[in-house]
């Protein structure tokens, strides 16, 4: 198992909201992102907190480790859906995630104004 988040990985994910790889499309009101994992390959810690949602292209198998001491693995499958329509920045989170599987993870990511 993987060791949590230590201290500075928190503070510099709380000063990172590069939540993709890259944002494909940035309108009023929302960011589009994509995300792109290679097997082995880590998005740094970096912090929601706005309303988002995000969808999985691929199936694959990511670990995320989250600044609350948490450690989750979790079994992706294309077109997986999640929404966290409740944030703010008093309801943030910080964690990284890192695919441990060995297929490309690839997710489009929705994030919204506060």
């Amino acid at each position: 198992m993987s060791a949590p988040l230590d201290a500075g990985e928190i503070a510099a994910g709380r000063d990172n909201d590069r939540i993709g790889t890259r944002v494909v499309l940035a309108e009023a009101g929302m960011r589009v992102w994509h995300l792109i994992l290679r097997p082995g390959e880590t998005i740094p810690a970096h912090r929601h907190d706005r309303p988002y949602l995000w969808t999985v292209l691929t199936d694959g198998k990511g670990l995320a480790r989250y600044g609350d001491g948490r450690i989750v693995e979790h079994d992706y499958k294309a077109g997986e859906t999640k929404c966290f329509p409740d944030l703010s920045p008093d309801t943030a989170f910080v964690h990284d995630l890192t695919n441990i599987g060995t297929t490309q993870l690839t997710f489009v990511t929705v994030e919204f104004a506060h």
